[in-house]
């Protein structure tokens, strides 16, 4: 018998515009000592379907329409509050996708490793805090015993994730939930993620719940798959037969999404090349397009155009940017981090550099510096010629509608209290461009089409979009003041893999149509190979490594390259063949 059964399972919400079939009938088992991935994108109803497991799921407007999850002979979807408890955080536990909103930032990490101990009463006290040093030191955190009671703001990403694993896995759960655990982390960090959850998983024989949009971690984790698309199970069966021969169009829309270091795409695939969709008696159903095949080869046969690389239009020389580090509150400067320390670097006009490496290397910092955003300590920054380093706000401000800027989080980079054609139209007025605001509005709707956003979008706010349309709405925003330069900072680490495949291509057409030239920057190596035609690897800020994306990537003169490449998941059919064998 498996440990989990989940048999028709189906959570409604019930709202004003009707009702949202989250999870619609649904059936799949969890065995015993087994990683089971559950891959789809946003809106597929993988994270409503473990939220109704563990009982999360707000009651209204969400409903447990019907279907059974047997846990230990309990159903898990009528059984008490007291009971579910009970279960909760002891014998099945949760990680969630963003450490840092999970955990509490004014109690100490010893408090909070402790408290499910001290809940379900597996241990006192002195003994909690012990098991909880042995935890931490479990999942790679050095230092333990004096780490255990920082803050979780004094921790990296990576290192907050590790002691919500600890957290997780703290009462020796027989059921771990992990609820994309490793988005928008360092592919490096990632792969320390990855490979701790492995040997917890096989040392502590837990059962492991893995929820991700990407089907390369799936390939490197799960021993069994389960697709999800519109809250319904697509498909579902052991990963090497999905990867190796999948039948339905979503997943081989999804398989074909993410970018790989060995791709000859030009153009990204998309779900949408793979997949017609068609609504029969109020149901969605779901082809495969008769012209795929063709639609894919056309997309590896693209020319793209030639750069001249003696029209400059970014030239860097000697770039530092220092930060005074305090000991205190009150304290003077005990020293200096050195963000961005001596780079060089030129990006023709019309090209796109990517810069790639670890968080805490400095890439962000220096697409700022380049934008004068933050203020260099020193060196030499010319735009199309002219020294820009340096300069006061009123210097750069006819230089701003000619730079700009797209940064990694959208929702938080558009105001929530302004519509689209308020934040489209801003940047036109202070700029002076359009001679009226219905000559704006224009240029807003112009600019929404050129996006593939459908022009009454204008009066809607940002909380009316998803992510990848929010992103869009920044990449239109950036064009309003017609820049001949963007800076993308992570504009797509945190987005589903199709929907980062839309954006990836939409910035590569506007490129094409309105010869713009970039700095793409990313902690992914294979998605700046897609767009880059250089790049620059930087580590504690410096640049280790410099050249065209493709002679990087086929022979990387740096080990920190070579180990920024080897983390990035291999979802080859060989490579899964290797590890289930």
């Amino acid at each position: 018998m498996a440990l989990l059964e989940v048999d028709n399972l189906k959570t409604y919400f019930h709202t004003r515009n009707g009702v949202v079939k989250a999870v619609d009938d649904i059936s799949f088992t969890l065995e015993k000592g087994e990683i089971l991935g559950i891959v789809g994108e946003s809106g597929s109803g993988k994270s409503v379907t473990v939220h109704t497991l563990m009982g999360l799921v707000p009651q209204p407007p969400g409903r447990i329409e019907g279907g059974t999850a047997v846990f230990d002979n309990r159903n898990l979807l009528t059984t008490d509050e007291a009971v579910l408890r009970s279960l909760r955080g002891k014998r099945i536990s949760m990680i969630f996708q963003d450490p840092m909103t999970s955990l509490n930032p004014y109690l100490r990490i010893s408090e909070q490793l402790i408290e499910p101990l001290l809940i379900h009463g597996q241990a006192n006290r002195k003994e909690a805090l012990k098991r909880a040093i042995t935890m931490l030191e479990k999942v790679g955190m050095s230092d333990a015993a004096e780490r255990v009671h920082s803050y979780p703001h004094e921790f990296s990403g990576g290192m907050r994730q590790r002691v919500m694993i600890a957290m997780a896995l703290i009462t020796d759960p027989e059921v771990l939930i992990a609820d994309e655990p490793t988005t928008a982390l360092d592919v490096t960090v990632q792969a320390q993620i990855l490979r701790l959850l492995k040997d917890l998983q096989t040392d502590l024989g837990v059962s492991v719940i893995f929820i991700t949009h990407d089907l390369g971690v799936i390939a490197e984790l799960a021993d069994r798959v389960v697709v999800m698309y519109h809250g319904h199970i697509v498909e579902q069966g052991d990963v090497l037969p999905i990867f190796e021969n999948p039948q339905h169009p979503y997943t081989k829309g999804l398989l074909a999404c993410r970018p790989r270091l060995e791709s000859t795409f030009k153009v990204l695939p998309t779900v949408s090349d793979y997949l017609d969709e068609t609504e029969v008696d109020g149901q969605i159903e779901l082809s495969e397009r008769p012209d795929a095949a063709a639609r894919i080869e056309a997309m590896q046969k693209i020319d793209e155009p030639e750069i001249d690389e003696t029209d400059l239009l970014l030239e860097v020389n000697n770039l530092h940017v220092h930060f005074p580090e305090r000991a205190g509150f009150f304290s003077g400067p005990k020293g200096v981090v050195k963000a961005v320390d001596g780079i060089s670097f030129i990006v023709p006009r019309g090209s796109t550099l990517g810069i790639v490496g670890e968080s805490g290397c400095g890439k962000t910092t220096t697409g700022r510096a380049i934008l004068n955003l933050v203020a260099p300590t020193s060196g030499s920054v010319k735009f199309m010629g002219v020294e820009i380093a340096g300069r006061n706000a009123a210097a750069m401000l006819p230089l701003r509608k000619r730079m700009q800027i797209v940064f990694q989080d959208p929702y938080s980079s558009l105001n929530p209290r302004l519509t689209i054609e308020q934040a489209l139209t801003e940047p036109m007025a202070v700029h002076g461009i359009g001679s009226s605001h219905s000559d704006r509005r224009d240029r807003a709707v112009a600019l929404l089409e050129e996006v593939d956003l459908e022009p009454h979008f204008l009066r809607r706010y940002p909380h009316e979009f998803s992510g990848g349309q929010r992103q869009r709405i920044c990449v239109a925003r950036a064009l309003s003041l017609e820049p001949e330069f963007i800076v993308c900072d992570e504009a797509v680490s945190a987005m589903d893999v199709s929907v980062q495949a839309q954006v990836l291509n939409l910035l590569k057409e506007l490129q094409s149509r309105r010869n713009l030239t970039y700095i793409f920057i990313s902690h992914d190596l294979s998605v700046v190979k897609f767009m880059a035609d250089t790049m620059a690897v930087m580590r504690a800020g410096k640049i280790v490594e410099q050249g065209s994306a493709e002679a990087i990537y086929a022979n990387p003169a740096e080990n920190y390259t070579q180990r920024l490449i080897d983390a990035i998941p291999r979802d080859s059919i060989d490579s899964i063949k290797q590890r289930v064998s």
